[in-house]
């Protein structure tokens, strides 16, 4: 039998070290318990999981809470999921820009993004880059953020504020 495919040994090995899941057969990085197992010990190994298993809000939600950036391997309907989302924003402010559409013009997700990385503002929608509670959250962060709000009165009077 091929150890890749055996899963008692291949749940001993991922349960030791994540990322060796990588080296398991199809059929277990498709496998609920032995993706948990991997991801629970390291929450890169979310890269090795199998398509369904990103698909999966209780595996991508673990993996995420461990290592924000990891919501890059999400399926694109978890990408448009609020609840992963905000979790990985919170986490990792980066991850606004693997976030849907939808989700870049959401108030509380890019809220949460810019408020733990301000550059992030970039990604988010015309309309909420014009926001004033996101702008100032964002300069706030970071005053190079500046150079993304979309209102030019608004960046005007925050580029003031930031001087005084």
């Amino acid at each position: 039998m091929e150890r890749s495919n055996d899963k008692e040994y291949v749940l001993s090995m991922v349960s030791k070290q994540g990322s060796l899941l990588d080296y398991a057969s199809d059929e277990l990085k498709n496998d609920k318990e032995v993706v948990l197992t991997a991801i629970r010990q390291d929450g890169n190994a979310l890269e090795f999981a199998g398509k369904s298993l990103k698909d999966d809000k209780e595996v991508v939600l673990e993996s995420i809470k461990k290592v924000g950036w990891t919501a890059c391997y999400v399926s694109q309907r978890l990408a448009d999921d609020k609840d992963v989302m905000l979790d990985a924003v919170k986490i990792d402010g980066q991850e606004l820009y693997y976030a849907s559409k939808q989700l870049r013009d959401d108030y509380d997700v890019v809220l949460e993004a810019v408020k733990n990385k301000g550059l992030i503002l970039k990604y988010a929608s015309k309309r909420l880059r014009a926001n004033r509670d996101i702008a100032e959250a964002a300069v706030a962060n970071d005053k190079r953020a500046l150079e993304y709000i979309s209102d030019e009165a608004l960046k005007e009077e925050l580029s003031k504020e930031e001087e005084n």
